[in-house]
């Protein structure tokens, strides 16, 4: 496992982490827990080091099980988690339905203990804004405290997840948490989707201050398993993302079409491990966070730096065949 430093940070992790919230809640399909104990262990002995949650997933239950699989190793591991969400005085809503947010420095400290609670540990490596729009990030009371809380040891690091889809005020977002708080953002980039990346990195770089990754398989487009025929169960996150049956088929179909013009990118390599190596190419990126639901896909994606590298050239051609659009008209979804 390679292992990268999370610039503006005093965190060094995993360069493919563990997303819990595939293990930690049922939206996406880990339904059994001792299942996804079972997957979080197996990580952890492959070289994942990076464990990154929220209190919002399953109302707190996607921290509780990052405890009871990795409690006793505790200090070999950097757990990221998030806050925001009011999950205290709304109740869960069904699938991705989105809670209210709570930016008060009071619903910080409140979040804040209860997530080391169920964590079991007295700091949080990575305590990451949950999906902010630029009022949140430019609130110079909620980062004073945070700060305070920083001070007195209970966060190593600060930073904010972008979300919760794919949208282009990210961009903005994502580079005022660089140069406004020196902020690591997590983003959505991909083979696919490079739109959002390629306005936030060179900010990082500049700046010095890592990316941090998730969503790198396209939602199951650049790992085989979302094929033409395939049908998504109820509760899965992609019924989320497209909502309509029409929109699903255009997401599907078009995205398809790009895939089969990277099958070169599989010499030696699968294309889900291509698709990580591809952005870990871009040296702003600390940390890849892969949907994993099953030992297989697990160790195709740890073992991403045992497969052939990809070569420079390989990526100036996945880079052209992207601002070509994959010689497609532009996707209707």
């Amino acid at each position: 496992m390679e292992y990268r430093k999370i610039h503006g940070t005093p965190l060094t992790v995993s360069a493919v982490g563990f997303g819990v919230w595939t293990v930690g809640t049922t939206w996406w399909g880990v339904r059994d827990r001792q299942t996804g104990i079972r997957l979080l262990r197996q990580a952890f002995d492959l070289g994942v080091t990076f464990f990154d949650t929220a209190d919002t997933y399953a109302s707190g239950d996607a921290e509780t099980i990052l405890q009871e699989a990795l409690g006793d190793v505790r200090d070999q591991i950097v757990i990221g988690t998030k806050f925001g969400y009011d999950i205290y005085n709304h109740p869960d809503r069904p699938g991705q339905q989105e809670r209210p947010h709570d930016w008060s420095p009071k619903h910080m400290r409140h979040a804040l203990e209860q997530s080391l609670r169920r964590l079991g540990t007295g700091h949080i490596d990575l305590y990451q804004l949950h999906n902010p729009r630029l009022d949140a990030i430019q609130r110079d009371d909620l980062w004073e405290e945070l700060e305070r809380a920083k001070d007195e040891g209970l966060i190593r690091a600060l930073g904010t997840a972008m979300g919760p889809a794919f949208d282009l005020r990210q961009v903005a977002e994502g580079v005022d948490s660089i140069e406004r708080r020196a902020a690591p953002p997590q983003i959505i980039y991909n083979l696919l989707e490079q739109e959002i990346g390629a306005g936030i990195f060179p900010t990082a770089r500049a700046h010095g201050v890592s990316v941090l990754v998730r969503v790198p398989h396209a939602s199951g487009l650049l790992d085989g398993s979302v094929r033409k025929d395939t049908v998504f169960e109820p509760g899965d996150h992609r019924n989320w993302r497209v909502t309509t049956n029409e929109r699903r088929r255009a997401f599907m179909e078009d995205g398809l079409a790009r895939v089969e013009r990277l099958r070169f990118i599989e010499d030696g390599r699968t294309i889900g491990q291509a698709a990580i190596q591809f952005i870990l190419h871009e040296p702003s990126v600390a940390s890849v966070l892969p949907n994993i639901y099953d030992a297989e896909g697990l160790k195709e994606f740890a073992t991403f730096d045992s497969a052939r590298p990809l070569s420079d050239d390989d990526y100036a051609t996945v880079q052209r065949l992207h601002a070509e659009n994959f010689g497609l008209q532009p996707a209707a979804i």
